[in-house]
C-alpha cells in the first residue's frame, strides 16, 4: 500500500475496523476490493452502522464473497430495507482472486476483511488480508509488546 492509498484511508469519513483480526492473525498480504451493496446498505455504512466482527471471506466459483458482515438496517428505510447479515460480493480482478484461492488452500490460512472505508468517489471499499492464525504464545507476545509500547509512550510524555 503506497502513501497515496494511505492518505485516502485517513481522509475517509468512515473507517470501520476489524480490531480483533490483528490480534488473532498475522497478515500475509492485503488487497483492496470494492463491495456490491444496495442503496440502504451504503447509507448505513456512511452513517457508521456496520461491524466486521467474526467476518471472513470465501471463494465460490471464481467469485469472492464476504460472510458475516453486519450492516444495520437503515433507520429511514422502508419496505426496501436490506437484510443485516447477508453474503456480499467483493470486486477483485480474476488474477487476484485466483492468487487468493491458491494461497487460501494452504492449511492455516484464511481471508479476513480488516477495514471498510469510503473512497474519494463515495464508493465503499473493503481491505481484505490473507492471514495465518496466531498461536496462544504469539498472542501473549503481542499483548506484551503493546503494553511495553504504552509504557514507553507514558515515560516519554512525562519527560
Amino acid at each position: 500500500m503506497n502513501k497515496e492509498e494511505q492518505e485516502i484511508r485517513k481522509k475517509s469519513p468512515v473507517q470501520i475496523r476489524n480490531k480483533k483480526a490483528s490480534f488473532e492473525y498475522y497478515f500475509i498480504d492485503t488487497f483492496t476490493a470494492g463491495i456490491v451493496l444496495t442503496g440502504t446498505e451504503i447509507k448505513s455504512i456512511r452513517a457508521g452502522k456496520a461491524s466486521l466482527v467474526d467476518t471472513f471471506c470465501i471463494i465460490n466459483k471464481g467469485e469472492i464473497w464476504v460472510q458475516g458482515m453486519n450492516i444495520s438496517p437503515y433507520f429511514y428505510g422502508s419496505y426496501s430495507n436490506h437484510e443485516a447479515k447477508r453474503m456480499r460480493k467483493l470486486l477483485l480482478s480474476k488474477r487476484e482472486i485466483r492468487r487468493l484461492e491458491e494461497d487460501a488452500k494452504t492449511p492455516g490460512y484464511t481471508i479476513v476483511p480488516t477495514l471498510v472505508f469510503i473512497d474519494g468517489n463515495g464508493r465503499a471499499k473493503v481491505d481484505i488480508a490473507l492471514c495465518r492464525g496466531k498461536k496462544e504464545y504469539d498472542k501473549r507476545q503481542t499483548l506484551k509488546e503493546k503494553e511495553d509500547r504504552r509504557e514507553m509512550d507514558r515515560a516519554m510524555k512525562r519527560y
